[in-house]
């Protein structure tokens, strides 16, 4: 969709990126006119992600992804270039221009969405039907309230091949349409088929109420008990977490993280409204990273067999590299959340969450479960492990008073465990430098863009065109001292697209303001821009230093040419033989 670039100006003006962030991002911490916070599209402890008020522009300096306020929006939403535009403009109270397209012409995007909203209808609605009695039937079995089912939007999904294919055929959508969404499956004979057949039907929503998938789960016998839609254009398994869209809204200050959607329906009934599930066993970073936008304190209630206890652990692990506070809930006389409200009621879950443990104690417990503390191998076995356990706490005082609970359950002093633990630990912080040290011996890598597809080939020449990029930002005037440089003189096509887009925008007099920029710029070449004016450039000087750059743009480019290697072998030649220049 061609915007107009008038639009796209008005649309950033009116989208400050400082409260666009914030609805993301927890800015609080300044330094000098930018403020940071937790960089949300990597897992980092101290804040490394900034926000420039003054330059409307965002630039991470850990993994390195930086644009203006567009870009953030088709990163953090997963959304393209025009449904991030549409995103803003409903935002900013804006109504997007038409670019000409014809009406019944949407994007693939849109009619997606479309079509799975109109499935999640389809679903509903044979809940009153005979095809749904099963699914009724268990609904009532697992004392779901009507309420519940209405919140949720559950579903049935009849024991029958094409109910669903025909009801959206007659609807107009078309296979391919049908295909692409996941809703269906094709047969051996060309035909297509639907993908979920005799289920209970959980709609995923997302956090702006779009219906984007589905998981179904199975009536009677069968596997998989759960099935998830396929990746699609608007859904991602690994990103999205069921229930997100209604537990964001909870008071209780933290998320109740679960296995399955049925335990979540039966939490938020029973007044839990901050449980959501992860769409399947493990946890992913990603879905942990979204988690956090929303909380900083997630209490862990998984199966509490082993595949429940391996996936707790694994997630542990991924919720404290984001600094978020972890707990674990031991469903104690139940095997699952569900069962035990159910058996115990409201008011015992409560009790059960106020005393769920730090995720240190489940840890050495788990440890602990594995090995027989009556024998010597597994004392030694559980210290060997728990003492891997204790050298990963970055604190000290955690590391000492967990330190004595081991010794007391392996029967040692809590000296000799001490010792071990201050040797781990030390081996880790010595590994950890040396990881760090080597990084920083990589000035190469340092010097190159964020993404690894748009890697420098003439580092001297690129830095040369960095410098005529940062000059024209700063000054666009600036542009006439450029002279018929184009995109071809670059040896970096990110940095030649940049030069070519400012400079264009400089020459029609418009405003070459990095925001504005960004919004034509591709991901990489945006997080690329914004990288580039984190280096100072001074302004003293900018007419000599732009015609110095362009220079050496243009002297890199003859000694690349084939006069150019011959002119470069002849004087090596001749500095060999000890002639004059």
């Amino acid at each position: 969709m061609a915007f107009p670039q008038s639009f796209l100006d008005e649309l950033v003006a009116r989208s400050d990126i400082v409260d666009v962030v914030s609805d993301y991002v927890q800015l609080s911490k300044r330094s000098g006119s930018n403020q940071f916070g937790l960089c949300p599209f990597h897992s980092e402890k101290t804040p490394s992600f900034a926000v420039s008020p003054d330059k409307q522009i965002y630039h991470c300096f850990g993994c390195g992804k930086g644009g203006g306020v567009i870009n953030f929006i088709m990163e953090i939403e997963n959304l393209t270039f025009p449904d991030a535009v549409a995103f803003l403009a409903r935002r900013a109270g804006m109504e997007v221009p038409d670019d000409g397209t014809p009406a019944e012409v949407r994007s693939r995007r849109t009619k997606m969405l479309e079509l799975n909203r109109d499935a999640a209808r389809f679903f509903y609605e044979n809940l009153k039907k005979p095809c749904g009695e099963a699914a009724a039937a268990y609904i009532r079995k697992r004392e779901i309230s009507p309420q519940m089912v209405t919140r949720f939007g559950l579903g049935a999904a009849p024991d029958a091949w094409n109910s669903l294919s025909d009801a959206m055929l007659d609807k107009g959508y078309t296979a391919a349409e049908l295909m692409d969404a996941g809703l269906v499956k094709r047969g051996k004979n060309g035909g297509v088929y639907d993908t979920f057949r005799n289920r209970l039907m959980f709609p995923v929503i997302d956090v702006r109420g779009n219906v984007i998938g589905f998981s179904g789960r199975i009536l009677g016998d069968g596997e998989p008990k759960y099935l998830n839609s396929p990746d699609t254009a608007v859904f991602q398994k690994s990103r999205n977490l069921f229930a997100l869209n209604l537990a964001k809204k909870t008071k209780r200050g933290l998320l109740i993280l679960v296995e399955g959607n049925v335990d979540v329906v039966s939490l938020h009934q029973a007044g839990f409204d901050c449980a959501v599930a992860s769409l399947g066993t493990s946890l992913t970073p990603d879905q942990a990273q979204l988690m956090s936008r929303y909380t900083k304190s997630v209490v862990i209630s998984y199966d509490a067999d082993a595949a429940g206890v391996k996936a707790a652990q694994r997630a542990i692990g991924i919720f404290e590299k984001l600094g978020m506070a972890v707990r674990v809930l031991r469903v104690e006389g139940a095997k699952d959340p569900d069962e035990f409200i159910k058996a115990k009621g409201a008011d015992a879950f409560e009790k059960l969450l106020s005393r769920s443990e730090n995720h240190i104690q489940y840890r050495i417990d788990a440890v602990r479960g594995k090995y027989d503390l009556e024998t010597d191998d597994g004392r030694l076995g559980f210290l060997t492990e728990a003492t891997d356990v204790l050298s990963s706490l970055p604190n000290a005082v955690e590391r000492e008073i967990y330190g004595a609970r081991v010794a007391e359950l392996a029967s040692v002093s809590p000296e000799a465990v001490q010792a071990e633990v201050k040797k781990a630990f030390r081996k880790r912080v010595e590994a950890q430098k040396k990881r760090q040290e080597k990084e920083e011996l990589r000035p190469a890598a340092a010097a190159q863009p964020p993404d690894k597809s748009e890697r420098y080939e003439n580092v001297a020449s690129a830095r040369a065109e960095e410098g005529v990029v940062r000059l024209l930002l700063m000054d666009p005037s600036l542009i006439r001292e450029t002279g018929d440089l184009s995109e071809a003189d670059f040896t970096s096509p990110a940095l030649g697209r940049i030069f070519a887009a400012a400079a264009g925008k400089a020459r029609a007099g418009e405003d070459v303001a990095p925001a504005s920029l960004a919004a034509r710029l591709a991901p990489a070449e945006a997080a690329l821009l914004t990288k580039l004016l984190q280096r100072p450039e001074s302004p003293g000087a900018a007419g000599q230093a732009m015609a110095d750059y362009i220079e050496k743009i243009r002297t890199e480019k003859i000694r690349r040419s084939p006069e150019g290697g011959l002119l470069a072998a002849r004087d090596e030649y001749r500095k060999k033989k000890g002639f004059g220049g």
